[in-house]
């Protein structure tokens, strides 16, 4: 099973972004995210076997306990690998020096949490972002960026890790749709 742990932020701050985005997504062929794909991955798991989700969940719970609850706003954005040429379009997080060592030891807790598992775990040095974005070949997007550098949403609490499910091609329009598989606590 292709799975990921994230950070999921508030329905109020997916409305206030997507308020902003909505008006704007005409102006360009990218192939937008849908406001239940936004989300912020901590790691992703390509390849999950179902005998290892118990202690998978088991060791996320742990590594959740450990972390303690703080605020952010999504503000902000740039553009992978650049704006130049970029392959994608995201936003950012509003962090400060608390917020960012939580939010990399909670990336750290959950990659550590699948290893010790023994699930691979996929990906680069943790970015923190939301992928507003995919663009089907390299683009500029230098007004894009621009644009979402004014652009700051309201705060909410990163309280809990989510661990999502993420069945390819059985969203709308080929996309894949994600399933909520277990969320857990910040701080037990």
């Amino acid at each position: 099973m292709r799975m990921f742990v994230a950070l999921v932020p508030s329905q109020e701050a997916v409305d206030h972004l997507e308020e902003f985005l909505e008006p704007r997504r005409s102006a360009a062929a990218f192939r937008w995210a849908t406001a239940e794909q936004l989300h912020v991955t901590l790691a992703f798991l390509a390849a999950v076997e179902d005998r290892r989700l118990d202690e998978l969940a088991e060791r996320l719970g742990r590594a959740a306990a450990r972390r303690t609850a703080f605020e952010t706003r999504v503000a902000g954005g740039g553009a992978f690998p650049n704006a130049g040429r970029a392959r994608v379009v995201w936003a950012g997080l509003d962090l400060d020096e608390r917020a960012r060592t939580e939010m990399d030891r909670m990336a750290t807790g959950a990659r550590a949490a699948a290893s010790r598992t023994g699930i691979e775990v996929d990906g680069k040095r943790f970015r923190p972002h939301l992928t507003l974005a995919r663009l089907g070949r390299p683009e500029e997007v230098s007004s894009w960026v621009r644009l979402l550098d004014v652009y700051a949403g309201p705060a909410w609490t990163v309280d809990r890790l989510t661990l999502i499910a993420s069945h390819l091609g059985e969203g709308p329009r080929g996309r894949p749709r994600y399933e909520v598989m277990e969320e857990f606590g910040l701080g037990g």
